[in-house]
């Protein structure tokens, strides 16, 4: 469908000569300061010291960035094999993926919570609502205001009869070149949120302890990308027609059904936390 709307101004403001973007600057932080909030929020409620929660969070994050970029880059690698060295890391160009960064961060956690005699899977599931809350946050940062990461081509039909009835500063930021695009962020963030009530839900069950809440992310964040990836007009690609996105959830999603299956198996979900103590506050 043929559009004209003007694109937002990504820069939220300037300091003096610095540019301060409403991607990392304002939107992405603001999510992570809010994740940040529920963990510890929750961590409270268990009776697990924040300080656990807040020095896993400051180790993961620029981890987390790294394995992001280097996920990305692994998968794009013929882009940057014959330029400039230095691109590899210019993440300000855009380039980064959230299965980059997720397993970073599930590495932080297993190395963090191994040299703090902690349990991963309590820490896991502290944690599991604030990432699904942040990822459905950033997308609005990275993919909507960066114009990133949008779905093919919207008809005229299917504008009249969904897409019109959306606010109009989102359709408007999908108007790319002329061209109005699927917000595929908007799908995914949407998603993630009703992923992120659905885990407060979840919580509130004894069963739903000892790894339980975290699978569960796991395999509803890769049920929504694995359909919403399809729509993507820039996937990563193992080999020709092969998502990357695609392979990786439907991985993600039986190792986490197993592990639930597993550990009901040998009792480790019919208790709370399994293994090493929690020290108190």
């Amino acid at each position: 469908m043929a559009c004209e709307a003007p694109a937002l101004d990504p820069v939220f403001l300037w300091v003096g000569s610095l540019p301060i973007y409403w991607y990392g600057g304002v939107i992405i932080a603001s999510g992570a300061f809010l994740g940040l909030w529920v963990a510890t929020r929750e961590a409270d409620r268990l009776g697990v010291k924040k300080d656990y929660i807040i020095d896993l969070v400051v180790f993961a994050i620029p981890i987390a960035i790294l394995f992001a970029r280097i996920y990305y880059v692994i998968f794009e690698w013929d882009r940057y094999a014959g330029g400039p060295w230095w691109k590899v890391f210019a993440v300000w160009e855009g380039g980064i993926a959230i299965h980059g960064a997720l397993i970073g961060a599930v590495l932080t956690a297993i190395v963090f919570t191994r040299v703090r005699r902690l349990s991963f899977w309590q820490i896991a599931d502290i944690l599991a609502p604030s990432i699904i809350l942040g990822q459905a946050i950033g997308r609005w940062g990275g993919n909507f205001m960066n114009q990133e990461a949008h779905g093919g081509p919207i008809s005229e039909a299917t504008y009249n009869n969904f897409h019109q009835y959306l606010p109009d500063f989102i359709m408007n930021q999908m108007c790319i070149d002329g061209t109005m695009y699927h917000p595929t962020f908007l799908y995914e963030s949407i998603w993630n949120i009703l992923g992120f009530g659905l885990l407060l839900l979840l919580r509130k069950y004894p069963l739903r302890r000892g790894g339980e809440l975290f699978l569960s992310y796991v395999i509803w964040y890769s049920i929504g990308r694995y359909f919403i990836e399809g729509m993507r007009t820039d996937s990563l690609y193992v080999v020709a027609n092969l998502r990357a996105a695609q392979l990786l959830s439907v991985i993600l999603i039986i190792v986490a059904i197993a592990l639930i299956i597993y550990r009901r198996k040998k009792g480790l979900s019919d208790k709370t936390y399994q293994g090493k103590k929690i020290e108190k506050k």
